[in-house]
């Protein structure tokens, strides 16, 4: 991989570095795939995003918002929503951020492949002044702020022409070269130092940051380290200050080690695996899908490969979410699968293909292998590849496979969310059912799942969204496996790593003090 090198307009762009200067040492899993942070919606580039950009508003680690390009916001209608900019905000290449920048942005969205489902209930904005932005909807709609989460504002005098090669500076391209893709200018803390993908990252403090009141570290490097056993080597010898995430298996090793802490959080992302009803006629058999369901032990799979740490489950919503539906329970049954698979004609079995990460979720490639052994049981035959998720998303995309493995965390931490992407007919004119490789399609669902978006009554709004579940329970439109379980890992030196870490799974690394 080419390594690059980010050249700034200026050298007093960035922090100086003296003895006082800080330095995280951080290891994931893997590196974000592109400077873009519209190219993909995934944890990777949100984690990015939240060191480089600044979104309008943000999660708090109780699931409330605080303000951080938007000062405040009010309320006009039912339709709109109006914000206060910070004045004197500095992009990495000096140039102003203003109202119209979130304007552009918000448009940029909704080209996006990956983006353009969560903003089709966005009009166009209306900028009021340089630092006044109104925020519309076509319908009410409760999730607005939700949504002004993602509104990482990018520069759009930076953005707007041509490159040396002709092409558009904003063009949203996924595998291949462009601007956007080599090139940043977010309002973050950091900006991108250096890049050699797949090996390191250096990112460093930008000097004229808006938000004084932040934490310490003026500089880190990130190594993707995709190995878990490596990687908490790493962290156990003093190589790196601070891992995500930490293995099970390796929980109590950490928790025993000197100078070094384990942070654990209830997580909210769902594993699961979709059937492509496109690609193989026997999935379009609802039996033989329910037949799947129930071959695949998810609870032994979380005992045995998860050491206990994740929540079996049977459904997308986890409990405290408006869709959760208590009453759908895990169905693991062999010899009901067997039965399943006979009434569908399907007794003597079949064989399919199946992908799976290896480095994306925890332990995915154990678990796409238990799996694996678990449909053997009812006579499917599983050819199973799994790869770097460097790699994968574009296997994903395309799918190649029959069988493919997705975890997701709801991006408006709203069970809604999940149809949206995961199960809702795909479209690719809204964007919804963007992440729909199991072809699944019922316009039972779309019309629910579309309709709870508009619903401001709760208790109606929770019955619409576990009536949802429900069906795609009785369909078996997918193999649920577990809640994963978030964990991070880290030096002592870190005075408050329990702080920047959250359930969304982006560390607030620019909150981070170190001693």
């Amino acid at each position: 991989m080419k390594k690059v090198v980010i050249v700034f307009f200026a050298i007093t762009l960035l922090l100086p570095f003296g003895a006082g200067a800080k330095t995280l040492r951080l290891a994931m899993d893997a590196d974000p795939v592109s400077l873009d942070p519209h190219v993909q919606l995934s944890g990777g580039m949100l984690q990015y995003s939240h060191m480089v950009f600044d979104p309008l508003v943000r999660w708090t680690k109780d699931m409330q918002f605080e303000p951080r390009l938007a000062e405040k916001w009010e309320r006009k209608d039912d339709l709109t929503m109006r914000f206060y900019l910070r004045k004197g905000v500095k992009f990495h290449s000096g140039n102003e951020f203003t109202a119209k920048d979130v304007a552009w942005t918000m448009a940029r969205l909704k080209k996006s492949g990956d983006f353009k489902g969560l903003f089709e209930p966005f009009a166009d904005p209306v900028v009021v002044d340089d630092y006044t932005i109104d925020i519309t909807t076509k319908k009410p709609y409760g999730l607005l702020l939700n949504m002004c989460t993602y509104i990482f504002s990018m520069d759009s005098k930076f953005y707007t022409g041509t490159d040396d090669k002709g092409h558009p500076k904003d063009a949203i391209v996924k595998t291949e070269w462009s601007f956007a893709n080599e090139n940043e200018s977010g309002t973050g803390k950091y900006v991108v130092a250096e890049r050699d993908q797949g090996q390191k990252w250096v990112l460093k403090a930008f000097a004229d940051y808006w938000d004084k009141d932040t934490g310490n570290v003026d500089e880190i490097v990130m190594t993707p380290i995709n190995e878990d056993a490596t990687r908490v080597a790493a962290l156990l010898a003093g190589d790196v200050d601070f891992i995500m995430p930490v293995p099970p298996q390796d929980f109590d090793r950490i928790d025993k080690a000197d100078g070094v802490k384990l942070i654990t959080m209830t997580g909210a992302r769902i594993i699961t695996f979709q059937m492509n009803q496109d690609r193989r006629e026997e999935f379009k058999n609802v039996k033989v899908r329910q037949a799947m369901a129930y071959a695949v032990n998810n609870a032994g799979i979380v005992e045995k490969i998860m050491k206990g740490r994740a929540g079996v489950a049977a459904q997308n919503s986890p409990k405290g979410y408006q869709g959760h539906n208590p009453a759908l329970q895990p169905r693991f049954d062999l010899e009901k699968a067997k039965q399943l698979m006979k009434e569908a004609g399907y007794e003597k079995g079949f064989t399919v293909t199946m992908i799976a990460p290896n480095n994306r979720y925890v332990n995915d490639e154990k678990i796409a292998e238990a799996t694996a052994a678990m449909l053997s049981k009812i006579g499917i035959k599983v050819e199973l590849k799994t790869m770097p998720k460097a790699q994968y998303w574009d296997q994903f995309d395309a799918q190649v496979a029959d069988i493919q493995m997705i975890g997701w965390h709801s991006d408006t931490e709203d069970s809604a969310n999940f149809h949206e992407f995961l199960y809702m007919c795909p479209n690719k004119e809204t964007g919804y059912g963007q992440y729909n490789s199991g072809n699944y399609c019922n316009k039972k669902v779309d019309e629910i799942t579309l309709a709870s978006q508009t619903e401001t009554d709760v208790k109606k709004r929770m019955a619409m969204l576990q009536e949802v579940e429900k069906i795609l329970y009785d369909e078996a439109a997918f193999i649920p496996f577990h809640w994963q379980m978030l964990s991070w890992a880290g030096s002592v030196k870190l005075k408050n790593a329990d702080e920047i870490i959250n359930v969304m799974n982006f560390p607030y690394f620019g909150d981070l003090n170190m001693e």
